[in-house]
């Protein structure tokens, strides 16, 4: 199979519908689709591999694109197929370093050397060799448009309060939410007060009997190796555990539903319950 003068094989089970039509103008298709699976991944993101198989990894389909006329500019596509929109929010959770969205998808990033967005079940990666943000973006662009995956972003995103959320920091962990395996899995975002941040997280569980389990995992955790507050603040409820973490500093925690809602910070003393408050009312 050949594009403008270019060979390159096709792999058995590739799919060339994920690709765009056409690539940007001065660019050619100049390798695959390839495919690769949970079988062979390492052999493509060797370093990466296991963190893609916490979120669900099922298939990439991968791409090489050219200027036929300085071959040493390539661009480098990956489109993973990660089940599920969220699993797919939550692996390009991990690799967005921060706000800059280049508004392809439900949420993107771009920066001179890479392009990132998840759409529907999709987490799609471009990187380039030399510094080429306009290309990347048209890429991605006419990727977006290939891809027919409608869903929308995890609903639990829109939980967090916009006031004081800092803008890119909104992260979904597949398993050891805030490092604590008892917590599983959950969303985590980070808020400004000054020249202080704090963290607000959400721990997903499978029920209301499980959430609870949780809870008293966190008690635990907190009387052997932090500190348990005996005051919890008005207008939290009986199911609320207040303390100091080692590592997270002040914890305050509450069960609702299926949930765990909780807010970390270094030192309370700010918009941390406010923020907190906030949070539990937005929670369905």
């Amino acid at each position: 199979m050949g594009i403008a003068g270019v060979v390159f094989a096709l792999d058995a089970g590739a799919n060339p519908s994920l690709l765009p039509k056409e690539p940007p103008k001065g660019w050619i298709l100049a390798e695959g689709p390839r495919v690769f699976t949970k079988a062979n991944l390492f052999e493509h993101i060797n370093g990466q591999a296991e963190l893609f198989f916490k979120y669900g990894f099922q298939r990439c389909t991968f791409a090489v694109y050219k200027d036929p006329n300085n071959p040493d500019r390539q661009i480098d596509l990956d489109i993973y197929d990660m089940g599920n929109v969220l699993q797919a929010f939550g692996i390009f959770s991990r690799f967005r370093e921060e706000d800059r969205s280049m508004d392809i998808g439900l949420d993107s990033y771009l920066d001179d050397h890479s392009a990132l967005f998840y759409q529907g079940k999709y987490y799609v990666a471009l990187y380039a060799t030399d510094p080429n943000p306009d290309v990347l973006k048209q890429l991605a662009t006419r990727v977006s448009g290939s891809l027919s995956d409608s869903s929308p972003s995890p609903r639990e995103i829109s939980f967090f309060p916009k006031e004081g959320l800092k803008p890119g920091s909104i992260q979904y962990m597949s398993e050891g939410l805030l490092g604590h395996q008892f917590l599983k899995r959950g969303f985590q975002g980070t808020y400004v007060d000054g020249n202080k941040e704090f963290q607000l997280f959400l721990a997903v569980f499978k029920s209301p009997a499980e959430a609870e389990t949780g809870l008293k995992a966190f008690r635990n955790y907190l009387s052997t190796k932090g500190k348990i507050a005996q005051e919890i603040p008005a207008g939290f409820g009986p199911n609320a555990l207040r303390g100091k973490a080692p590592y997270q500093g002040d914890i305050l925690v509450l069960q609702k539903a299926s949930y765990l809602v909780g807010v970390a910070s270094p030192e309370f003393g700010g918009k941390e319950e406010g923020r907190l408050s906030d949070f539990v009312n937005n929670v369905k």
